[in-house]
Parts: C-alpha cells; structure tokens; sequence
C-alpha cells in the first residue's frame, strides 16, 4: 500500500521553516491503519523483539497496536515527568528544540530485544536517546520504525548500523 497518500502536509507548522507532517488521515482510514499496524507487526516479529518502546505521543499510536499485533511487550516512553516512580531519563537535541525522555525503572529487563517504533524520524535525536536508555538498562535495540523519515535531516546516520524501517521518505 502506499502509506504517503494518507499523510497530510501542513507548511508553517509549527512555525515557519517546518513543513509538518500529519499521520491523522491514514489513523482515520480502516483499511490504511490496519494495513500499517500489520506490516509493522510482521517487521517486529522478523526483528525478534519481545518488546516495543513507543515514545511520547505519536509512538503509542503506532507502537501500541503493532506490539499487540506481533504478540510482544509494549512501553511508553514518556516526557520528563509524566511517569510515578523510579526513572531512567536521557535528555536530548530535536530539531528544534531540547527534551528529555524516560522509561520506568522496571520497564527493559536484561537481555530484551527492544524495536523502537515512531510516526517521524527527524533528526533521529528521540530514537538515540531511547536506544542510550534501554542500553543502560540492559536491553538490546535489534531495529527502528516509523511511519515517516525527513531523509534531508540525516536521522538514520546516528543509529548505527541497528536494522531502520520507514514506509514514507520525504526530502524534509
């Protein structure tokens, strides 16, 4: 299926210099969503994960679903605090601004195989700072999805040489 007819495109957003990419129409269209949420459930399976992290807000969307589909563990990696209890924090560059994301302490246990699934890589600044988490923790990232790579922002460059999937490239 070709994913990028569902994407909408909104320039200016959210401020200039950005063109925004919406995932809210392919979420809208059954067969489209469905479609997705499974071919990211089989690229997780081939990946031998037995964990899903999805960060903060648009990962849950997407990750929730394809971890119940595969049949694996699902986490939300949340913004600084947003989660109760003991924390693994990684602040980190966007392109456009600074964050800091965390896990629950007990969220990876030693020797998980961990995909990492988002709507967007940009610069690729949220997956790293995953990935450092669930190293220190003890796991192991055996890939990265998302929905939609700015190929222009060189994202992919800082993740080594872990297995990346996108289903939609755009220039920025």
């Amino acid at each position: 299926m070709d994913y990028s007819k569902y994407i909408g495109v909104t320039e200016g957003f959210p401020r200039e210099g950005i063109s925004f990419k919406d995932i809210s129409p392919l979420l809208r269209d059954p067969e489209a969503f469905k479609s997705i949420v499974d071919q990211m459930a089989k690229d997780i399976k081939r990946l031998g994960a037995n964990v899903v992290i999805g960060p903060e807000s648009r990962g849950f969307i997407c990750g929730g679903p394809a971890a119940y589909a595969a049949g694996v563990g699902f986490v939300m990696a949340r913004k600084a605090g947003k989660l109760p209890g003991k924390v693994v924090s990684e602040t980190y560059t966007l392109e456009y601004a600074e964050a800091t994301i965390e896990l629950p302490e007990f969220a990876i246990k030693k020797g998980d195989k961990v995909v990492i699934i988002d709507d967007l890589m940009a610069t690729g600044g949220t997956f790293k700072a995953v990935q450092n988490i669930v190293e220190r923790m003890g796991g192991e990232v055996v890939g990265f999805i998302n929905l939609i790579e700015l190929t222009d922002l060189k994202g992919r460059d800082v993740l080594g040489d872990i297995p990346y999937i996108s289903y939609i490239k755009y220039p920025h």
